[in-house]
């Protein structure tokens, strides 16, 4: 990254925030304690591996209070540092504000490389961290409450969750203190793909108001329009996926390793085969290779979907830009210098912290399950199922005209807590997006960012408020 030494992550988050709160009405000091980490926990612990020591440098920073518990995930990575973690810490805190989850926001980051240890060393690492997350307070159910980041995923929140319940034995909702669990340790279906699903939802969204793809030169809808997605994970995966899924076209997938390119399309599931086999996505059968992968953020495509790094977009590529929809699938993937420019353009940005919210709203979700001890769905699916059956038959009987097999069991069934995850989470983003959409519009600015900044703003002003500050 260009000028890495000089960037700083949280300025940059602070920097959007001075921006937006100029258009709300809160005193100076409350605008202070909404920007300002409330708890930074640095820390570091030893851990034997094979026959040495290591000490290890983690974080846990919990940037509001205003709702409790914090919630946010935890990073493993060598380069995790102090002012990564509060600026996505902060970055939590306002994207749980825009989509109405209750939470304020938190993240963590232990600094090693996970590729270097086996899984028996990553385990005692990761129960060392938790142990000295609880022994502080840092961790708890109605506390704070990590989640899966880069470099972790659910085997670490499940050894999390056992740490936290051999310290607090009996605790009942223990299982709550942590996020993105398998699903046989209390985690909930659909939390995989909440991330890409919710990118996807929330562009199919803004693709969706005729109006606004007008200004474009779009026509509206998905149904043909041309992505690129850059990033192969978790997210970009996803989205790809259910982008494809769709009826756009994916036309460009990006990876470390180099890039590919088709205008016909490139279907996403066959690309992740091909790397399976060949170790690249490179060499994909009909596709043109693009040795550096960066170049590939500049081809021809409507909809542009950065779902890897941070600031992969800045002031030496973003004039080459020719998407017209930028949707931040990553955490902070465009610099300040890029957005303006790109505004200029007259492009529209999806900002991360909306359109990557949906792993922290599905979360929340998952979180609830555990403080009600059911899976959503299991009282009331058989029921939903007899009901529709009941009605079905009436309407045959009424009409005289029997519907197909396929028809039955699709107007029949009741749904599955997978079923139940996907409607909130659709619902969620389609909510969240008209609501910056209307402060877009009253500011009357282009500026989607600044709009989800000022609405997210309003919502932790308004409960610091409503909340007092104590004498």
């Amino acid at each position: 990254m260009g000028g890495a030494k000089n960037y700083s992550f949280f300025a940059e988050v602070e920097r959007n925030f001075d921006k937006a709160a100029k258009f709300t009405r809160f005193d100076p000091g409350i605008l202070e304690q909404i920007k300002a980490c409330n708890s930074v926990y640095r820390m570091k612990f030893p851990v034997r591996i094979n026959d040495k020591i290591e000490v290890v440098e983690a974080y846990r920073v919990q940037h509001s209070h205003h709702k409790l518990p914090c919630k946010g995930g935890i990073r493993y990575n060598i380069n995790v540092n102090q002012d990564e973690v509060m600026a996505l810490a902060a970055l939590m805190t306002y994207k749980c504000a825009i989509v109405n989850v209750p939470f304020g926001g938190a993240k963590g980051g232990i600094k090693i490389d996970p590729k270097k240890y086996t899984e028996f060393e990553m385990e005692k690492i990761t129960r060392r961290y938790a142990s000295e997350l609880v022994k502080k307070n840092f961790i708890g159910p109605g506390t704070d409450v990590p989640a899966p980041d880069y470099g972790s995923g659910a085997r670490e929140m499940s050894w999390i969750a056992d740490t936290y319940a051999s310290y607090k034995p009996g605790e009942v909702d223990s299982l709550g203190c942590v996020t993105g669990k398998p699903i046989t340790q209390g985690g909930v279906r659909g939390r995989t793909e909440a991330t890409g699903l919710g990118t996807f939802y929330g562009i199919r969204e803004m693709c969706s108001v005729e109006e606004d793809m007008k200004k474009l030169g779009l026509t509206a809808g998905l149904e043909g329009k041309k992505v690129i997605v850059q990033g192969l994970g978790n997210v970009g995966y996803h989205a790809a996926k259910f982008f494809y899924e769709g009826g756009a076209t994916i036309v460009g997938l990006a990876e470390y390793e180099g890039a590919i390119y088709d205008e016909n399309g490139l279907d996403p599931d066959k690309v992740v085969a091909h790397r399976k086999e060949t170790k690249s996505i490179l060499n994909y059968p009909g596709a043109t290779n693009i040795e550096n992968s960066s170049e590939a953020l500049e081809m021809p495509c409507d909809i542009l979907i950065p779902a890897a790094l941070e600031n992969v977009i800045n002031a030496t590529n973003a004039d080459r830009i020719q998407a017209k929809i930028i949707g931040e699938a990553a955490n902070g993937p465009l610099s300040p210098e890029a957005d303006a420019i790109l505004l200029k353009k007259g492009c529209m940005i999806v900002p991360d912290m909306y359109l990557n919210a949906g792993g922290v709203i599905v979360s929340y979700f998952e979180w609830l399950k555990n403080l009600s001890h059911v899976r959503f769905g299991r009282m009331d699916k058989r029921f939903s199922e007899n009901q529709n059956t009941q009605i079905l038959a009436a309407v045959e009987n009424l009409t005289g005209k029997k519907v197909t097999d396929i028809e039955r069991r699709q107007l029949s069934h009741g749904p599955h807590e997978v079923d139940l995850v996907y409607s909130g989470l659709e619902d969620t983003m389609i909510d969240s997006y008209h609501e910056i959409r209307e402060m877009m519009l009253q500011l009357g600015t282009n500026d989607m960012r600044t709009a989800a900044f000022v609405v997210s703003i309003n919502k932790v002003g308004v409960a610091y408020e409503e909340l007092g500050i104590f004498p």
